[in-house]
């Protein structure tokens, strides 16, 4: 790699915030640091109020430039939306330049350095943990635009904790976590909280705390990294223990960036007895806390006011878009009675990143990182027979998600070859992540198969009976709205029921099966076969699944207690890049069969 693209930082640590790494994981909880911030512009002699602006970014993933590295070329949507940090860069320079930077404090509520190929290259392929390794991007970018503070993500933890405890290394921003525990001693494996001062002429300072907290969901979803190393309480417990110790240490403003969202549910059912997406149920439930940047659920929320249960004050939240496309703003007015600073009100509001273009500054420090990785997702590793999209995949049993399930049987059968498993039939699952992925008839590039495959999950093998498959199918299969028999079928329409995610749709490899729609939830397959025979609910089966679902990820039943026969960290993703460079050519007779259909009283829908 060209010298140039080392670029190294002689001073790293966040002041009086940094957490060391002292053994493979943990580190004393740290003290919070108190940054004195300048003077308020404009003010009097004897100021008796004060404005602040909190800026917030959430759910980054990685998205430094408006650019998909899937598909080679500027981001677009429908929705007009751009991406990246370089935008977010001239929004908070713009703010900076209206309020004050010296009135202005910079948040992110986590999941940063995983999502696109990007940071995969910087923790995989030229990794940050090597000697003499490079510099985060995410952690280039984040300490040039000035953030003051991020909580943790639990997409944190998808690479291991050395390299979250490298990546750390690298911010000059401390990591939040006030939920993030030592396993053995229990006390915070990561600063639970940031002070800054704000210094106003005639009066006392403002103090803002700012409290991290992550999500439970990473126990389950990261559990290979972090079982026996770290645990995840609950939000509301742990804000309800820190924030009376942020006010009495003469917080005066106390502002949560929560990587949990609002809405009160869990994607895990009861595998935890901690709410995944909690923020508002934080608001409702702990008195003294001023306003939350919420992230993790990839929502736009301007404004959301909640009062609090105890003292009847109002609590105001806000999440920006992921992907850096909008910028939360919360502005403060503060009011100085009876000796101290109150908040007087707080306003939400949100800024878009496809009003300005990126800035420059952040353009030319990562210009090398970005060449780079775009010219390793375009490298030629086979050639297709045929184009393949996921258009329909939702509804159809397209070949291009057969390919993801014969990779996982392939590796799963090798891996247990030898074994007493060895003989038991090898199935898989897979779902239909993206809606646009496709690989192209002709040149097949990593970028074409890693679009396919967004996620950085790894393989696992579980043992399940016929019987819990056709459970797992059932409960998959709720993924369809019941559609009657003769009513006319937009396609469009006919998934999501619930709110639920296409990654929380199932195909299931090897079975044959039909999904009648008509039915209700609960009763929807029909004529489940193995080998064109009835499947025997006491028949044992091989299951390759990713380490999300094998975690319980989407609350499937069953898979997660199920024994575990093998798991590896290689991404699916890279197995799927090494078996179509293997085979030279994409043929969809090689992996391609038609599984499952969706029926109404037999007659097929679509």
């Amino acid at each position: 790699m060209p010298l140039n693209r080392r670029k190294f930082l002689k001073k790293s640590a966040v002041t009086g915030a940094g957490v060391a790494l002292t053994g493979a994981v943990a580190a004393p909880v740290a003290q919070a640091a108190e940054v004195k911030g300048g003077a308020a512009k404009g003010a009097g002699k004897r100021p008796k109020r004060y404005s602040l602006t909190v800026m917030g970014t959430t759910d980054l993933h990685g998205h430094v430039f408006n650019w998909d590295y899937f598909k080679d070329a500027e981001y677009s949507d429908k929705a007009g939306n751009a991406q990246g940090l370089a935008r977010i860069s001239t929004l908070v320079n713009q703010v900076r330049e209206e309020k004050g930077r010296c009135n202005t404090l910079l948040l992110d509520a986590g999941d940063t350095i995983q999502g696109t190929p990007l940071t995969y290259y910087y923790a995989k392929v030229d990794p940050i943990t090597a000697k003499g390794g490079p510099v985060h991007p995410m952690a280039q970018a984040m300490n040039a635009i000035g953030y003051d503070a991020v909580a943790l993500g639990n997409h944190e933890f998808n690479y291991g904790i050395e390299t979250l405890r490298k990546f750390e290394s690298q911010c000059r921003f401390p990591l939040l976590g006030a939920n993030a525990l030592d396993a053995k001693t229990l006390k915070p494996a990561f600063p639970p909280y940031f002070i800054k001062k704000f210094h106003v002429p005639g009066a006392p300072p403002v103090k803002v705390a700012v409290l991290g907290l992550t999500n439970p969901g990473i126990a389950i979803w990261d559990k290979a990294y972090v079982q026996g190393k770290l645990t995840f309480p609950g939000l509301e417990e742990q804000a309800a223990k820190w924030v009376p110790k942020l006010r009495s240490m003469g917080a005066d403003v106390v502002v949560v960036s929560a990587h949990s969202g609002s809405s009160g549910t869990s994607s895990y059912g009861d595998q935890l007895p901690y709410i995944e997406n909690s923020a508002a149920l934080v608001a409702q439930q702990v008195p003294g806390i001023d306003a939350i940047l919420v992230g993790h659920a990839h929502v736009e929320i301007p404004e959301l006011k909640v009062t609090n249960a105890k003292t009847g004050k109002t609590v105001v939240l806000s999440e920006p878009l992921c992907y850096a496309e909008r910028l939360s703003l919360f502005d403060f007015e503060l009011v100085f009675e009876k000796g101290k600073w109150e908040v007087e009100s707080v306003a939400a509001s949100l800024r878009n990143t496809n009003a300005v273009a990126d800035d420059p500054r952040i353009t030319k420090l990562l210009s090398d990182e970005h060449a780079t990785v775009v010219k390793y997702v375009n490298q030629v590793v086979g050639t297709a027979t045929e184009t393949l999209t996921t258009v329909e995949a939702r509804y159809k049993d397209a070949p291009i998600i057969d390919l993801i399930t014969k990779v996982q049987e392939d590796v799963v059968r090798a891996a247990l070859a030898g074994t007493q498993y060895a003989s038991l039939p090898v199935i898989a699952q897979a779902s239909p992540f993206s809606r646009t992925s496709e690989i192209p008839a002709g040149k097949v590039t990593i970028r074409d198969l890693s679009s396919l495959y967004v996620y950085d999950n790894t393989l696992v093998a579980k043992l399940l009976t016929g019987a819990q498959l056709r459970a797992y199918l059932e409960y998959s299969a709720e993924y369809f709205v019941q559609t009657a028999a003769g009513v006319v079928v937009d396609p469009e329409k006919l998934t999501n029921a619930n709110n639920r995610p296409d990654y929380n749709y199932d195909y299931v490899s090897g079975l044959g099966y039909e999904i009648d729609v008509a039915q209700a939830a609960g009763s929807r397959i029909k004529n489940l076969t193995y080998n064109g025979a009835a499947l025997d609910d006491a028949q044992q089966f091989v299951f390759a699944v990713n380490n999300y679902r094998a975690n319980g990820g989407g609350a499937f039943p069953h898979v997660a207690s199920a024994t575990e026969l093998w798991s590896e960290s290689t991404e699916i993703r890279t197995r799927i890049a090494e078996w179509v460079t293997a085979k030279g050519v994409l043929d969809p007779k090689d992996f391609a069969s038609v599984d499952w259909k969706l029926t109404r009283d037999g007659t097929p829908v679509l």
